[in-house]
């Protein structure tokens, strides 16, 4: 039995976050980022009893960075600088912010789709121009950053690069050497890059290298909210490579006014408490992907899917349906699924399913999809 076991769908389907209550009653949800477990013990202490003694009021500044550095330098052999680290009220928030530090309004920002779609709305909202590189695969396409690269700094114009690492929704953990490159091509073109690490920690082979130990001139943002599901409770941390101290430093004290403190305690309890939990959670992650795997390739044999090696998305290819393969399973099959098209063009006939599920919803969610495509 998985930690994913553990929650019955009776039980899952009380709660009110948007992956329970977006749909009718008779759809199975195995879309939004939300994980199917049990909230960890020592998180929920740590918000009841913020509640009970009234520890309600504003965060102090280093509260977020402090608990995250021994996380760091244990997980990713990473040595934090506390003092130049900054909160932000959540992920997005701080990568627009950051954005802002090194890019003027119509600037580019190299985005490598198909990727989390909030990346293209935040941006343009904060009037920036999206340069769309696609991946080539499911890996970086070096030649085709060189160029765009180029072009967005023609004239002398600042860019960005936003790169997702671990990549949403393919999965795919850069390598020391992709990471490298990116780094000498950004260098080279004066490009500032931005990292999301988010779903860092969820990383199931290998070893993640935060993008800034390797790219000294690169902020990375990270926070507790997906390997421990805490959507709910939103805080982050950007924490800047050792050239790129000076460039956070300019960031407005503003912005650390919109983080909130009780989020903080919840995300610091999980960075200093919860480690045998993310394990267990981890290998458990491990058995889903197989699981997820072998019933794809016994029950729906046109389906194409290369696993990941983090986050727990699977972003399979079932263009044998279409475009909109997520629309014809949500109407034939009632199973919900993140359409491709919605992490840009490049996801026509791909959708993004989430495996952080209980045995029973991923083998229900692939006999209902058997069903449309085999039925």
């Amino acid at each position: 039995m998985t930690i994913f076991d553990t929650v019955p769908l009776a039980e899952l389907r009380q709660r009110t976050s948007i992956k329970w209550s977006h749909y009718a009653p008779d759809v199975l949800p195995c879309w939004v980022a939300e994980m199917d477990v049990p909230q960890a013990e020592p998180v929920i202490r740590a918000v009841t009893d913020a509640m009970v003694a009234g520890d309600t009021g504003y965060d102090t500044p280093t509260a977020y960075a402090e608990a995250f550095a021994p996380f760091a330098l244990e997980r990713f052999g990473w040595t934090v600088d506390v003092a130049a680290a900054r909160t932000v009220p959540d992920v997005m928030t701080g990568i627009v912010e950051v954005i802002r530090l090194c890019t003027d309004p119509g600037d580019a920002v190299v985005i490598n789709p198909p990727v989390y779609p909030p990346f293209t709305q935040f941006l343009e909202h904060a009037d920036r121009r999206v340069v769309p590189v696609p991946l080539r695969g499911a890996r970086l396409d070096l030649a085709a950053l060189e160029e765009a690269f180029a072009t967005a700094t023609a004239g002398g114009r600042r860019a960005a690069y936003l790169l997702c690492h671990p990549h949403n929704p393919t999965g795919t953990v850069h390598t020391v050497d992709e990471l490298r490159a990116v780094g000498e091509l950004a260098r080279a073109a004066g490009v500032a890059v931005v990292a999301d690490e988010v779903h860092a920690p969820l990383v199931l082979d290998g070893t993640f290298v935060p993008a800034a130990t390797v790219i000294p001139e690169a902020i990375a943002l990270h926070s507790a909210s997906k390997a421990f599901n805490l959507a709910a409770l939103r805080a982050a941390v950007a924490v800047p490579g050792t050239a790129a101290v000076d460039r956070l430093a300019r960031m407005s004290d503003v912005v650390a006014d919109g983080v909130m403190h009780l989020a903080t305690l919840a995300h610091a309890a999980a960075y200093r408490e919860c480690g045998a939990w993310l394990d267990t959670l981890l290998e458990d992650l491990r058995t889903n992907r197989s699981l997820l795997q072998r019933l794809l390739a016994e029950q729906v044999t046109s389906a194409r899917w290369e696993p990941g090696s983090g986050t727990y998305f699977a972003w399979i290819d079932l263009r044998q349906l279409g475009d909109d393969p997520a629309g014809t399973l949500l109407r034939e099959a009632r199973l919900a699924v993140n359409p491709g098209t919605t992490f840009g063009p490049e996801g026509a006939g791909f959708v993004r399913l989430n495996f952080a599920a209980s045995t029973a919803t991923i083998t229900e969610a692939v006999r209902r999809m058997s069903g449309v495509l085999h039925g």
